[in-house]
């Protein structure tokens, strides 16, 4: 297992699976996203394993300018502007290779057991 979250530390959820994982035993690589973020490759990688933008956007996110901004954009410049502004996405993200999960779900990260 190849694990990797991208949360923050005032995040309860990000908190709640970094736990999940330590309790297990696994090891795992957090980034923290106020600091680095997701590089295009592992946001692309993201969204073909959670199934789209809209799985990955924090309707609740302080950024009420870019989530107005977004349905307004083509599906293009939407991803581009969400990866300038990550502030936006529903944390924590977790990777697994290939397999993400946007938010807090342990039943899935029990599969990859």
């Amino acid at each position: 297992m190849n694990i990797q979250i991208f949360g923050t530390k005032k995040s309860n959820d990000s908190k709640k699976a970094e736990r999940f994982f330590k309790e297990r035993g696994i090891r795992f690589q957090y980034i923290d996203m106020k600091e680095k973020g997701l590089s295009r490759g592992e946001f692309q990688s993201v969204l073909a394993a959670v199934g789209g933008l809209d799985a990955l956007i924090d309707p609740q996110a302080k950024d009420r300018d870019v989530l107005d901004l977004l349905p307004h954009l083509s599906p293009a410049d939407a991803l581009d502007k969400v990866l300038e502004n990550q502030q936006v996405l529903r944390l924590p993200i977790v990777r697994n290779g290939k397999q993400a999960t946007v938010g807090c779900q342990p039943d899935v990260w029990k599969t990859w057991e």
